[in-house]
């Protein structure tokens, strides 16, 4: 199973919306086919594994295939992988994890088991969790899963007062930076930092097929149409203004130019957060990576829309500068935002933490 684990990180970057599957083809020991599911529309994990075992001149009747989440049983983009695994004739199928698609739940192994498959699951369950936490996150909730990643010296500065802040980590925190935006579909900023920054927001450095979306939160669509974020891939742009109104226009041009402006006010005028957030689940967006500035970071902790925070802490001290979430203080320490540590580990001279706030569970 750690194999087909590996088997599946190979497809990080290239099957969304669905997840990345990895299953390998066992005989006495040996592996004997291997693959992971392609884009989607093409083959699934347990079909390419098949393939390669027949390209290979290998024999699967009988043979045990060990895939990481349990084989589809409906006719989707592609048809059923649980009906090519019993006309292969394996004799045994070990699943890390039963699929959480309702479409799928537990009947693809019921199948296989009704054809004389013996069947075992959950093996390794937490592990192949984690690599499609987004897809698990959108077939449980209907929302993606939500990371927000900052860069902040020892004393949690983001920025100089004045705004500079390339670069406070080191490249090996940036390149490592860039392999999270990778594995999202989509990346979320604020009008604040487009107007401060004008960044890309693309990712560099790592072979993306399918490059994340970029996410602009612009309650009065102020953005200037020379940005550079609106360059390349088209972006979708969410407003609080009436786009049909004393912005129609703008959102006309916009619009001929590729992107998707759409409006998605709250009460306050601003952008409904928690409303885009399900909208993003709504078009198959398992994962959400948001780079933006302290007043858009503290709305989204504040309303509940960030599940999991992806922090660089870089060896220095900086002294006031800009924080990393501008949250109003609190009367009492009682009313704190509870998080709790999911992995530290060392990236070059920097620390990464990923801390998961107290109430966000996806049952695996």
């Amino acid at each position: 199973m750690a194999l087909a684990l590996h088997w599946a990180a190979k497809g990080m970057y290239l099957t969304a919306p669905n997840p990345r599957i990895g299953c390998v083809i066992v005989r006495d020991g040996a592996v004997i086919g291997a693959g992971h599911t392609q884009p989607a529309g093409q083959a699934h994990a347990e079909i390419q594994a098949l393939r390669d075992a027949q390209a290979r001149g290998n024999d699967v009747r009988g043979a045990t295939a060990y895939v990481t989440l349990e084989p589809c049983s409906h006719y989707g983009r592609t048809p059923p992988c649980s009906n090519a695994l019993v006309q292969a004739g394996v004799g045994r199928v070990v699943a890390a994890m039963t699929d959480p698609n309702p479409l799928v739940a537990g009947r693809g192994l019921a199948q296989l088991e009704a054809a004389g498959i013996a069947v075992t699951s959950g093996v390794l369950a937490e592990q192949a969790h984690e690599l499609n936490i987004g897809f698990f996150s959108r077939m449980r909730r209907g929302l993606p899963w939500v990371r927000l990643k900052v860069a902040a010296s020892l004393d949690g500065a983001t920025a100089l007062a004045g705004g500079e802040s390339q670069w406070i980590t080191g490249p090996d925190a940036r390149a490592d930076g860039h392999a999270w935006r990778a594995r999202a579909q989509a990346i979320l900023t604020g009008i604040g930092t487009v107007k401060a920054d004008d960044p890309q927001l693309t990712v560099r450095g790592i072979d993306t097929p399918l490059p994340p979306r970029r996410v602009i939160v612009d309650s009065r669509l102020e953005i200037d149409p020379g940005a550079r974020i609106l360059q390349g891939e088209p972006c979708w742009i969410v407003a609080a203004v009436d786009v049909q109104g004393k912005c129609a226009e703008k959102a006309a041009a916009l619009r001929a130019a590729g992107h998707d402006v759409f409006t998605l006010p709250n009460a306050q005028g601003k952008v409904d957060l928690p409303e885009l957030i399900r909208e993003l689940g709504r078009r198959e967006i398992n994962e959400v990576h948001v780079e933006a500035g302290s007043k858009l970071n503290a709305s989204m902790v504040r309303e509940g829309c960030v599940d999991e925070l992806l922090v660089y802490l870089a060896p220095s001290l900086i002294g006031p500068g800009q924080g990393m979430f501008a949250l109003p203080p609190l009367a009492r320490l009682g009313d704190k935002r509870q998080l709790r540590f999911h992995d530290v580990a060392r990236v070059g001279e920097d620390i990464r933490i990923l801390a998961r706030f107290a109430n966000t569970n996806i049952q695996h």
